[in-house]
């Protein structure tokens, strides 16, 4: 159940709020959804929001497999039911295995066939559960994505730290009829497993 008001068309919206609609539903998303829905209350900041939601989401430098399984990996840490549901489903379409999903679903270490995704496991999960990335997982990123792509991969955790802390503090639901796709911990922060 929200805790606030989220908008569902242009008409409940002020001139500035209308401006940021009309600009988003003209973009890359298509609508307005999940945490722009909390966000439009301050145009401004959705506005913004929007910005580098679109940039972090739609034109970076990593392959879209990577970064929705570093969405995934967020959402997961967070416990944020939209995250998992939206960006889950958009990660199996572009490649990430199902086994890969339901372990990271279920707090398991997955088994990755590719490298690249383990370096991005294991990126995601220590910067979340420590605050900083290993040495050696932040060098092999490096070499694998470049500065320009192991910045963009920060820039997705952090973002999208801040998205699924929007949709779980202002309880955004998910779509009539779904049920939520993750167990939240019983108390506290849940933990994802390390690799191997």
């Amino acid at each position: 159940m929200p805790r606030i008001p989220l908008p569902s068309s242009r008409d409940e919206l002020d001139e500035a709020q209308r401006k940021v609609w009309d600009s988003v539903v003209s973009g890359p998303r298509g609508q307005v959804i999940g945490p722009l829905r909390a966000a439009i209350h301050n145009a401004e900041l959705a506005g913004r929001w929007s910005a580098l939601g679109e940039s972090l989401r739609f034109s970076t430098s990593l392959d879209k497999r990577l970064s929705e399984l570093a969405i995934c990996v967020t959402g997961r840490r967070w416990s944020s039911q939209v995250e998992w549901f939206v960006h889950a489903a958009t990660a199996a379409k572009v490649g990430v295995s199902a086994a890969v999903l339901d372990a990271i679903r279920e707090g398991r270490a997955p088994a990755f066939d590719k490298r690249d995704e383990a370096v991005v496991y294991e990126f995601a999960r220590t910067l979340q559960e420590d605050g900083r990335v290993p040495d050696a997982i932040y060098d092999e990123a490096r070499t694998l994505f470049g500065v320009k792509g192991v910045v963009e991969l920060t820039a997705l955790v952090g973002y999208y730290t801040m998205v699924s802390m929007t949709l779980n503090a202002h309880g955004v639901p998910l779509p009539e009829g779904e049920a939520e796709p993750l167990v939240p911990p019983p108390s506290g922060l849940f933990t994802l497993a390390p690799l191997p």
